[in-house]
C-alpha cells in the first residue's frame, strides 16, 4: 500500500504571489482540518524544508506561519531582485509555487 501522496493531491490551494515589490508570499490551504494536521505532523513543510525546496538561503525566509483557523501554511521569502526589475523572471511571483506540487507527504503519520 502506498503511504505517500503529493501535496497537490492533499491541498485545496497551493499558490504564490507578490507581497510588495521585494517579497513573494506562499499559501498552502487545506479543505479539512484532519488533512492539514496530518501534513503538519509529517514535517514536510517547515522553515528548513521550504528553504530547501525553493533553494533559498534561510535568511531570505521572512515569515512562516501555520495558521490553524484557515487550515493554511503560509510563508514569505525576499525576492532576489525587485518585481519588474531587469532580470526578474516572474513579475507577479505567481509561478514560484510549482516546486511544492510534487512534495510527497507520508499519509501514515
Amino acid at each position: 500500500m502506498n503511504t505517500r501522496k503529493k501535496l497537490s493531491d492533499l491541498a485545496k490551494t497551493i499558490r504564490s504571489k507578490n507581497a510588495g515589490t521585494d517579497k513573494i508570499t506562499f499559501d498552502i490551504i487545506f479543505r479539512e482540518r484532519d488533512t492539514y494536521e496530518m501534513v503538519k505532523r509529517s514535517g514536510v513543510l517547515t522553515r528548513e524544508s521550504v528553504c530547501r525546496t525553493l533553494n533559498v538561503d534561510p535568511a531570505r525566509l521572512t515569515d512562516f506561519v501555520e495558521y490553524d483557523p484557515a487550515y493554511a501554511i503560509k510563508f514569505t521569502i525576499l525576492r532576489e531582485r525587485p518585481s519588474g526589475s531587469a532580470g526578474d523572471g516572474d513579475i507577479f511571483g505567481a509561478q514560484q509555487y510549482a516546486p511544492f506540487l510534487d512534495v510527497e507527504v507520508d499519509i501514515s503519520a
